[in-house]
């Protein structure tokens, strides 16, 4: 079933101080409401990302953005829901390393092969969580305890990077921890805050209420450097695990988008992405600006792909 929820970003209109002058008008766009497909569940990572995003969007873009979540099949319905809709730029997917694992993992109808990847905004941040109140400090008493009692670690859904980043931790730390998966991170956060896991892995956006509420801390991250707005959180590396992985964060759409219309939103990411405002909200949720254009984004996206391939087929997963 089909869980559809609405965003409607907000055209500005506005006039400056400065008598005569006025902020540029938004960038003419072949279509007036334009459909933005995540196979997240409401304030999952892709659903945070699109609802905030749309609201400065609008800003560049002279259209209304709505959000629609389509879940199912760790993200083979959003894909299939895509790829079957007019190449017309109406209708776009919130790509991250999801649609990649969905399509090698479960062969889907559907894979990120029929999707025109668009334009990439962010590298993700993915981090390791405990609940504050539990027995662990860093991730060495996690990793300690796995070996002695084997352990229970949690990842978002069973085609994620989430899952890779644990998989690739127990190899590297040599343990055999149980990795229990789940459709959304909100089960994931309960399931690690009542103790039924010993960490979870996820993005910082998806934690924000519970790190405020001094609920959960952050062990560390898979940054390849420590990130930025939280300098004292460790990378795993740091650590003493070799393991680094990023999230990316995009759009891409049916085959074929039309030439116009890649080259309308080349232009509208850089100027979001340089908003003052929305740097202020994307900021504080410690996503990090990685622009890609549509000409280096299928490439992109390939060679992410052919790496995953790579190490899926390497540790048994596929064949």
């Amino acid at each position: 079933m089909l869980t559809r929820r609405h965003f409607i970003g907000t055209a500005i209109a506005a006039t400056i101080a400065l008598p005569g002058l006025a902020l540029a008008e938004p960038a003419a766009y072949p279509h007036k409401v334009v459909t933005l497909v995540t196979h997240s569940s409401p304030g999952g990572g892709s659903d945070v990302f699109l609802r905030e995003m749309s609201k400065y969007l609008s800003k560049y873009i002279g259209a209304t953005f709505i959000i629609e979540n389509v879940q199912g099949g760790s993200g083979a319905k959003a894909i299939a829901r895509v790829a079957s809709a007019p190449a017309n730029g109406s209708v776009f997917y919130a790509t991250t390393p999801t649609y990649i694992y969905t399509s090698l993992l479960s062969q889907p109808t559907n894979t990120y092969k029929d999707l025109d990847p668009l334009v990439n905004f962010f590298a993700d941040s993915e981090v390791i969580y405990t609940r504050t109140d539990g027995p662990f400090k860093t991730l060495a008493e996690v990793i300690d305890h796995a070996r002695k009692t084997r352990g229970r670690w949690g990842a978002a859904n069973p085609a994620s990077l989430e899952r890779q980043a644990a998989e690739q931790l127990k190899r590297a730390a040599g343990v055999n921890a149980a990795i229990v998966t789940h459709e959304g991170g909100g089960d994931l956060m309960l399931n690690t805050l009542n103790g039924t896991l010993d960490i979870g892995i996820g993005e910082i956006q998806e934690l924000r209420s519970q790190l405020d509420a001094n609920k959960i801390r952050l062990l560390a991250t898979f940054n390849p450097q420590r990130i930025p707005d939280k300098p004292d959180v460790p990378t795993v590396r740091e650590s003493g695990f070799d393991v680094a992985l990023v999230k990316f964060r995009g759009l891409a759409g049916p085959k074929g988008i039309p030439a116009d219309v890649t080259a309308i939103w080349d232009d509208a990411v850089q100027k979001v992405l340089a908003d003052p405002d929305y740097k202020k909200a994307y900021s504080a949720e410690v996503l990090v600006p990685n622009f890609i254009a549509h000409k280096d984004y299928p490439a992109f996206v390939n060679d992410f792909a052919t790496r995953t391939e790579a190490f899926l087929k390497e540790t048994g997963a596929i064949k």
